[in-house]
């Protein structure tokens, strides 16, 4: 194994210096893909080459992109037949996979990315799969679920992809895998692409038993510190939960990411910000699918000011424009802290960190002083102060609204906003992102307005039709 490819571009590269097509070049300059990120500078022109590969590289990276492109190059959209799998550790990270493998195949006709996860029934997935799918993207339960039927055949595979492969082997699927590779043609005869945010024992493990002679690619996990403003308190036991409430209404953050070392912890915090007014949700283990999914889409669509998540609830999420991470608890392993440090501050826009450690977790603080090389810069809870008497309780900017309808009534996003726009005489600039699923749409609207079109959307119709619609 080697590191990588001494010809390959440099970051911040175009695309066009790639072998890809003319098509898909143009796709991606609509779609605002400029300059290559570190990770994409370094893969794909091996991947684009048919090496395997192994790939280090956190969440946000653009590791998407790194993966996609190869599979679309190599498609033969003729051949009605799954020619690449991408497995992924949970349903959240599947659908956002899935997302993007179809935004980047705008560039290539009939394309058919098909979505196979756990957490839903499987009569639809059954349904679609008879019509066939050239790229298939799920969990390794799912995918399993599907190859026992014989709904889903894989030797016509020429790419595997197993993307996040440090968790899911976390969260035990490591005989699925074994499984699934073994109803995969051989390694001679594909090309495997494996991505991971750490590189552990069983992970190399698993790349020595399903990759051929693969090239490593490492990056160096960065932020940039110009970007990202960190600041400790010392807090007691007693007052954490109370400290994060003076956080919120003395920075003000629109959209916040806090992190709990325990789903307990989750629960205590939510309550203790609702009572404040703050609009926060949690994120944990022990959420039923369909919750997990609401609140993500809230999350996304700025219509929470909070979420309150364990490390394993959060990984694979990737949270554009997130301004502020709390650590309520300090981690105790300093890599995971790095990983929380950095889901903020992205794409070149600022960001809040703020960590809350106690006299016990001090030893912990000096753990990570030692990994990042820097001295912790210490505040006093006493500087904060509570603005919500004058500028109003803390308010996400946004409403979350749920038409029940989606992809299998042929619902489009421009269905929704033309509905929003034209019927209703909203104005754009206060429509937010919209989501269709395959039952139900969400749709994000200017909180000043979400009463308009909630009354407005159940009065009127989508798509020629009448539909249903909640505020979630």
């Amino acid at each position: 194994m080697t590191a990588s490819d001494p010809a390959a571009p440099t970051e911040g590269a175009s695309f066009a210096t790639l072998p890809l097509a003319p098509p898909m070049l143009a796709n991606l300059e609509r779609l605002g893909y400029e300059r290559m990120t570190p990770v994409q500078a370094a893969s794909l022109p091996l991947a684009l080459a048919g090496r395997d590969l192994i790939v280090q590289a956190k969440t946000g990276s653009g590791k998407t992109a790194a993966y996609a492109l190869p599979v679309l190059a190599r498609l033969d959209a003729r051949r009605f037949e799954v020619q690449a799998l991408v497995l992924c550790p949970t349903r959240e990270l599947g659908e956002q996979v899935s997302q993007e493998i179809r935004r980047l195949a705008r560039a290539e006709d009939n394309v058919k990315v098909l979505t196979l996860c756990g957490g839903t029934t499987m009569r639809p997935q059954l349904a679609s799969l008879a019509h066939g799918a050239h790229v298939v993207v799920g969990t390794p339960g799912r995918i399993l679920d599907h190859l026992a039927r014989e709904s889903l055949s894989l030797d016509a595979l020429g790419l595997l992809v197993l993307d996040e492969a440090d968790r899911m082997l976390d969260m035990g699927f490591s005989e699925d895998i074994a499984a699934i590779a073994k109803r995969c043609p051989p390694p001679t005869r594909r090309q495997t692409l494996l991505f991971s945010a750490t590189y552990p024992d069983d992970v190399s493990k698993l790349a020595a038993r399903y990759l051929r002679e693969p090239q490593r690619v490492t990056l160096a996990e960065r932020h940039d510190a110009s970007l990202i403003r960190e600041r400790f308190y010392e807090v007691t036991e007693s007052g954490r939960l109370h400290a994060v409430g003076l956080l919120l209404e003395h920075f003000r953050p629109e959209s916040t990411l806090a992190f709990c070392n325990t789903k307990q912890q989750c629960r205590d915090l939510v309550a203790v910000l609702q009572a404040r007014g703050i609009v926060a949700l949690e994120l944990h283990g022990d959420l039923e699918q369909r919750e997990r999914d609401q609140v993500l889409v809230q999350f996304a669509h700025r219509s929470c000011s909070v979420l309150v998540a364990t490390d394993v609830a959060a990984r694979g999420l990737d949270i554009a424009r997130l301004e502020a991470v709390i650590n309520v608890d300090i981690t105790p392993d300093a890599q995971v802290h790095t990983h929380r440090v950095g889901r903020t501050g992205r794409a070149g826009e600022s960001g809040l960190v703020f960590s809350l450690a106690s006299p016990d977790e001090m030893d912990r603080v000096v753990r990570i002083e030692a990994m990042q090389g820097t001295q912790s810069a210490w505040h006093p809870l006493s500087e904060l102060t509570a603005t919500g008497s004058t500028g109003g309780p803390l308010r996400p900017p946004m409403v979350t609204l749920q038409i029940l309808g989606g992809r299998k009534e042929k619902i489009r996003p421009g269905d929704v906003l033309g509905a929003l726009t034209k019927d209703l005489g909203l104005e754009a600039a206060c429509i937010g992102k919209i989501d269709v699923n395959d039952f139900s749409t969400y749709v994000a609207v200017r909180r000043d307005v979400a009463d308009q079109a909630l009354r407005g959307l159940n009065a009127g119709k989508v798509k020629g039709r009448s539909v249903k619609v909640r505020r979630l």
